[in-house]
């Protein structure tokens, strides 16, 4: 045995995985791949036998995983399950680093980050932004917060995982973007989910409904970059150019929606919701605006549309 066997160098430090679903089996295969040896707990035990299998050593406590490893990974339902499994053993987080990839909120990453450092532990939040079968490809992009040095500290051992974007400090952060970038993508799939069934009303079937829809949604990327060079910048200018496109002729489109889903008798919470932050700009007295204006709307459901 080599001498870097006997001391792992970080690239392939020994790592702890707790949380065996489809995305932690995904991550501990990437990490053995990369050459790290990988302890894992789960609470259904036998969730652990494919990576087991493949490499990965079984711990028998939540206590014993996280004394295998200086760096502990958790791929959990929520962060509640965290405090489930960890405060039992919490006597043995002292000195580790957690990074926690599981789904939730960013307050709740907040707090969990303080009552890490109640048990003198570092703890740095993560959003993986694939599904597990892209996990430790070239596609793969997790995001991560918290403490810059612990980051760097740790950041060739995460790697196998995906490419890593630091957002600073705040452990709130990554839950934000990670957050951010499912409303994009889970409001995209009820959409698309809604024109298909539109479309079924009139004889397509779903095989020939997706490609075209699918292709559709690959260019609306490009379409927005074509309509600004720097996307965002007149939002954050407060500026709204309706030269392309206006309020008022977006809010037509989403009236023509709605009427045409209610006449096929398909369910009206999606189109319903999106009309309605045309109606309120225009209400508002923004028809002639870009549709970006409806972004006030979403940032101030309270407001009072004036007289």
């Amino acid at each position: 045995m080599n001498a870097q066997q006997h001391h792992p160098t970080r690239q392939n430090s020994a790592v702890t995985v707790i949380g065996l679903g489809p995305m932690g089996q995904a991550m501990t295969r990437a990490l053995l791949a990369a050459g790290h040896p990988v302890t894992v707990w789960n609470r259904t035990p036998g969730r652990a036998d494919g990576v087991v299998a493949d490499g990965a050593r079984p711990a028998t406590t939540p206590g014993e995983a996280l004394e295998a490893s200086d760096l502990v990974i958790l791929s959990l339902t929520d962060y509640r399950a965290m405090y489930d499994i960890l405060d039992d053993a919490a006597a043995s987080l002292a000195g580790r680093t957690l990074v926690n990839l599981s789904s939730d909120t960013p307050d709740r990453t907040r707090k969990a980050a303080t009552w890490a450092a109640g048990h003198h532990a570092d703890f740095l939040t993560g959003g993986v932004m694939v599904p597990a079968p892209m996990v430790g490809t070239a596609a793969a992009t997790v995001f991560y917060s918290g403490s810059g040095e612990v980051m760097e500290r740790h950041r060739a051992a995460l790697a196998p995982l995906g490419a890593a974007r630091y957002l600073g400090a705040d452990p709130g952060l990554a839950q934000m973007m990670y957050q951010a970038q499912l409303a994009v993508f889970l409001t995209t799939l009820s959409a698309l989910m809604h024109a298909t069934a539109m479309l079924g009303t009139a004889g397509t079937k779903a095989a020939e409904a997706l490609p075209e829809l699918l292709s559709f949604t690959d260019t609306i990327g490009a379409v927005l970059r074509a309509g600004e060079a720097a996307p965002g910048a007149a939002l954050d200018a407060g500026e709204h150019p309706g030269d392309l496109s206006t309020v008022t002729m977006m809010g037509a489109t989403s009236d023509h929606i709605v009427e045409t889903s209610r006449a096929l008798g398909l369910d009206l919470a999606l189109p319903l919701a999106v009309q309605a932050h045309y109606r309120r700009a225009i209400e508002d007295g923004h028809g002639g605006d870009n549709w970006t204006r409806v972004i006030d709307a979403i940032r101030d459901p309270h407001h009072q549309v004036r007289d």
